[in-house]
């Protein structure tokens, strides 16, 4: 299992009311709070995915809004704070414990969206766990062994937790394609680009990798010992290559090329705004809380590919 990945966007992206006040005001068509609804807490609500998600839960069907967390923009409403028209009268708290005990008497269904940091994420969901409510984790660079640690956590406890590796349904069909497609070529390369300097090669592009290993094939047999940089980096032990480009102004782009005698297959995935992430967010809530131990939002989406996609209900 691999680590997570990359949401292509800075987490630390704050704005001031000053600039909230001239932003166009979003338009939602917000549902009246029910019992039956999922009872969503936002934490890392003032980040730019944090704000998404507000906004994506309150259009949703079957589900509203209970509480954003943030250290940030403490005291605001959150509904002001992301552009909505109307204030959703749910101010930002730096206290997860507080929001979660307010929630867990009113019974109702409850998750956790978790957008922190690697550091605060078992606490986090060990938190949300004993006040009944599950969690959807997104969480950029969390460690291997953290995401074990919760897998057995939430086992024992027999509370769902999903651990995603992406939220973008691009993201997974791109992964499943490159799985079915690594049966049938010998080279395979790894080009990606980012319009900021990150972390290379990417959690994504490792993802790639890690998926294309261990299924009997070696990749790139005609130079895969060379030493040669402009080649790239081989990432596991079956030569799979990845090139790593930093490029401002283009979007966040993924492409995955395929060659056999006499052709090139090419799986290319780009992201230009975090409003990508948001219906597999959606189905991630849906589908957490029927869950009972940490897994993956790609391996519930294979089981779940013959359904529409309209089943996010954004």
């Amino acid at each position: 299992m691999a680590a997570a990945l990359s949401s292509q966007f800075r987490p630390s992206t704050y704005r001031t009311l000053k600039k909230i006040k001239t932003k166009q005001l979003v338009s939602c068509s917000m549902q009246p709070p029910s019992q039956s609804n999922i009872k969503v807490v936002i934490n890392g609500a003032a980040k730019e995915i944090g704000r998404a998600a507000v906004v994506a839960v309150t259009k949703a069907r079957g589900m509203e809004v209970a509480g954003a967390v943030d250290s940030h923009l403490v005291g605001q409403d959150i509904g002001m704070v992301c552009d909505m028209e109307e204030a959703l009268e749910i101010p930002i708290i730096n206290d997860l414990t507080m929001v979660l005990g307010s929630i867990s008497q009113s019974k109702a269904t409850g998750v956790v969206v978790d957008f922190t940091d690697p550091s605060s994420v078992y606490e986090n969901v060990k938190q949300a766990t004993a006040f009944g409510m599950n969690s959807v984790v997104y969480v950029p660079r969390i460690k291997l062994n953290t995401v074990t640690a919760l897998s057995a956590f939430c086992e024992k406890a027999s509370m769902g937790c999903l651990v995603a590796p992406t939220l973008s349904i691009g993201s997974i069909l791109l992964q499943q394609a490159a799985i079915s497609a690594s049966f049938h070529y010998n080279n395979v390369e790894i080009v990606e680009s980012r319009p900021t300097p990150t972390d290379f090669p990417s959690p994504n592009a490792i993802q790639i990798a890690n998926n294309l290993s261990n299924l009997g094939q070696i990749y790139n047999r005609e130079d895969i010992s060379t030493d040669i940089l402009a080649r790239g980096q081989v990432l596991g032990e079956d030569g799979i290559r990845v090139h790593s480009l930093v490029l401002p102004g283009l979007p966040s782009s993924t492409t995955v090329y395929f060659s056999g005698p006499g052709e090139v297959y090419t799986l290319k995935h780009d992201i230009t705004d975090v409003q990508c992430l948001m219906p597999g967010l959606i189905l991630a809530i849906r589908k957490v809380v029927r869950l009972k131990f940490g897994v993956w939002l790609g391996e519930i989406f294979v089981e779940t590919r013959r359904s529409s996609i309209s089943e996010s209900g954004i």
